[in-house]
């Protein structure tokens, strides 16, 4: 075996709250320093010797990954205007191509590719198409490429798009003559992602960071002046909100929101005097969330708000535009067993999402209907058993239809357009599987594990039926996340099927804090309630094998970013449950991370894991789990940590003091370092297969599982 690279230690002393902690690594965090660059180069070198045993299964799963994949295709195109606007992609391009083609009948809301039976077609591109921007043309040179902003101006003659070429999150903007697809001298660097442009195509709006990488300031740019003129409109003070600015459905009112992980404020402005003051919908309360949609109701403008105060699943109500802060109208009520998500407003009718039996849910109601129960909600239901639904791509006012993303482990990427006046669901597409996918080979289900408190955590999983035996332990892949209340929900992934196909399971744990089961189960996985997302997993992991789904020698745990802490910790508390570890831009040096207010969105954090700066005991509680301080004298897992150098989120030096932690314990633990990507990896399609190749292979590798695939029926 190669013999790793050793990090030089370099101690240097932590004291808070009485307590001295000695850090050997944190010397690695200034990038700038060559002996830092030097040994993550060795790193990435160590990594590519231990894993050329896999460079065949690697290739092999990217090719499979390709060739399901239908390369040059078409989205579903979308109604904006006089035209329909598009993405496509081209076999042998990394990236996409932003068109448009116009709307030969205004009255028809079908989109133009979708023949008679229903079924979309995969084409090259529309009937008089205009390429509004082609991202491999701006990607051109860069070894990084990322879209952050892309809106147009109301009467379609102007584009705004920004872009990041270092993986930093740091965009500039620049305007477009559509017609003539020149830039105009408009330039404005250094900004979030999220600009748009106001109706009267005469002013662009945008958001900058601080220090600290918070979107804190909206600014105004007078399209035709110089960016160093540009008006601030509004900065957030409070280092824990974020900002940013956008346009109601409407577009009748500019928005401005403020928030935190627990606390929202909205300032809005009626968008036909953009150079107006904006003014406060809610004032901001701790601990209490809200989200805004315009919407006429009897002809007077008014604002329906879903929010969470004396409602912890939320609820919905009205409030008059003009005076937002009188009496409400109750629309929905509290309902402990809905997590209530979002409402979207239309001229006709308005669409509410929420949870319910850790499902996401979608229905409908016409504006004739509001008298009735409910107000006439009828729910959009599917047969299958779990699935994901949401809105997507509804920027109409008038729309007579409301487009559908949905999907399932089995069903791929789906694309619907409901009529509201008749009920009928419309099939616009389905995301094509090139190779003769057949569903019926795969079973999904849900399973419900028990922790030592009694609470019955959800498990979903996917596996080929005819490869995996219940009663007999199969590879098993077991994600997780649990943090943000961001919920991990049953979908499609043609990546995944090389492991399927090669008789793995793979499993998703819904554990606490994540928001699949509603907003309490979120509440019971964060701040001091933090190790029941630890708990719960490997409860998931103990129950899978207890059922005979798997066995220790054959189970991966695998999370990215805050799932990449869930998996640090579990490492060291059930490291025998395991034979893999897959961390992903793993945030596992926290402590360290949160105790400094100059990192990154430190601040920000505290609402979601606690402030240990200030407060001893989260400062004692989060050193009882952070998984850099809790590495211990034991046998753990292979490990395989994948990080990116220009992370802003969570950054390189975690994984790297992480694994250098456990080489001191004898761990055999690789680190692969992106030298030129952030914190969602690498950009361009190609090199994401390639590098979601590499971690399959190593799963297959962890999880003892048949690498050539051999006991799988081939498909081509």
């Amino acid at each position: 075996m190669s013999t790793p690279p050793i990090a030089a230690k370099k101690p240097q002393q932590r004291i808070h709250h009485n307590d001295v902690h000695v850090d050997n690594y944190e010397w690695m965090r200034d990038k700038d320093n060559p002996e830092v660059i030097a040994h993550l180069d060795a790193e990435n070198a160590y990594t590519d010797r231990r894993t050329t045993h896999l460079e065949l299964l690697q290739e092999q799963i990217f090719e499979e990954i390709k060739g399901r994949t239908q390369e040059t295709d078409l989205s579903v195109p979308v109604r904006r205007g006089e035209w329909w606007y598009y993405t496509r992609t081209v076999e042998g391009q990394e990236y996409g191509i932003h068109c448009r083609a116009p709307i030969t009948d205004a009255a028809d809301w079908v989109p133009p590719f979708v023949d008679a039976s229903g079924a979309g077609g995969a084409g090259t591109g529309l009937i008089g198409e205009q390429v509004l921007l082609d991202d491999n043309v701006e990607a051109a040179g860069h070894d990084f490429y990322s879209l952050g902003s892309f809106d147009l101006t109301a009467d379609g003659r102007h584009l705004l798009y920004a872009v990041d070429v270092e993986g930093d999150e740091r965009y500039t903007i620049r305007v477009r003559t559509i017609s003539t697809g020149e830039n105009l001298e408009d330039e404005i660097p250094n900004t979030s992602a999220g600009a748009v442009f106001d109706p009267s195509g005469r002013y662009l709006f945008y958001t900058t960071v601080d220090d600290a990488w918070r979107p804190d300031t909206v600014w105004r740019h007078d399209i035709g002046t110089a960016a160093s003129t540009d008006t601030s409109i509004f900065t957030e003070s409070d280092e824990r909100f974020w900002v940013g600015i956008g346009l109601t459905r409407s577009r009748r009112f500019l928005m401005i929101e403020a928030g935190s992980s627990v606390t929202t404020e909205t300032h809005i402005l009626d968008s036909s005097d953009p150079t107006g003051e904006f003014a406060v919908v809610w004032p901001r309360r701790d601990g209490v969330e809200y989200d805004v949609e315009h919407a006429v109701i009897d002809g007077t403008d008014r604002l329906l708000i879903v929010h969470n105060d004396q409602a912890v699943n939320f609820e919905l109500v009205s409030v008059a535009a003009a005076d937002p802060q009188g009496e409400k109208r109750m629309l929905l009520a509290h309902n402990p067993e809905i997590r209530l998500e979002s409402v979207d407003a239309f001229r006709d009718f308005v669409v509410v999402e929420y949870r319910q039996d850790g499902l996401t849910r979608v229905a409908v109601a016409r504006r004739e209907d509001r008298g009735a129960p409910d107000h006439g909600l009828t729910e959009i239901t599917f047969d299958e058993e779990l699935f994901a639904v949401g809105t997507a791509g509804n920027p109409e006012w008038d729309q007579p239809t409301v487009r559908l993303g949905y999907t399932s482990f089995v069903t791929p990427g789906t694309v619907y357009d409901y009529v509201v006046a008749t009920g009928e669901r419309r099939l616009l597409k389905q995301q094509p599987v090139r190779g003769g996918y057949d569903p019926t080979l795969y079973e999904q289900r849900r399973e419900w594990a028990r922790t030592a408190d009694g609470t019955r955590i959800p498990i979903s999983l996917v596996y080929r039926r005819d490869l995996v035996t219940p009663g007999e332990p199969a590879p098993t892949v077991l994600y997780g996340y649990g943090s943000y209340e961001h919920s991990v929900d049953p979908g499609f992934g043609i990546p995944r099927l090389s492991l399927l196909d090669r008789g793995m399971i793979f499993a998703i744990a819904h554990v606490r804090g994540g928001g699949e089961l509603g907003r309490l189960w979120y509440e019971q996985g964060k701040t001091h309630q933090k190790r029941n997302t630890f708990t719960d997993f490997v409860a998931c992991a103990e129950h899978l094998i207890d059922e005979g789904y798997t066995a220790p020698d054959r189970l991966v745990a695998e999370g990215g970013s805050a799932g990449g802490l869930l998996v640090g910790a579990v490492a060291n508390m059930a490291p025998e449950l395991f034979s893999g570890i897959l961390a992903v831009v793993p945030f596992v040096d926290a402590l360290t991370s949160i105790l400094d207010p100059s990192l990154p969105l430190t601040v920000i954090e505290w609402d979601e894991w606690g402030d240990p700066l200030h407060d001893p005991e989260v400062y004692t509680y989060m050193k009882s789990y952070s998984p850099v301080e809790n590495v211990r004298d034991t046998h753990y897992p292979r490990i395989l940590a994948v990080t990116s150098l220009n992370d802003t989120r969570v950054l390189y030096v975690e994984p790297a003091k992480w694994v250098a932690r456990l080489r001191e314990v004898g761990a055999d633990a690789l680190l692969k370092i992106e030298m030129s990507a952030g914190h969602g990896g690498v950009s361009g399609r190609y090199s994401a297969w390639r590098e979601r190749a590499f971690n399959y292979a190593w799963v297959v590798d962890a999880a003892n599982a048949h690498p050539s695939g051999e006991e799988a029926a081939v498909i081509d």
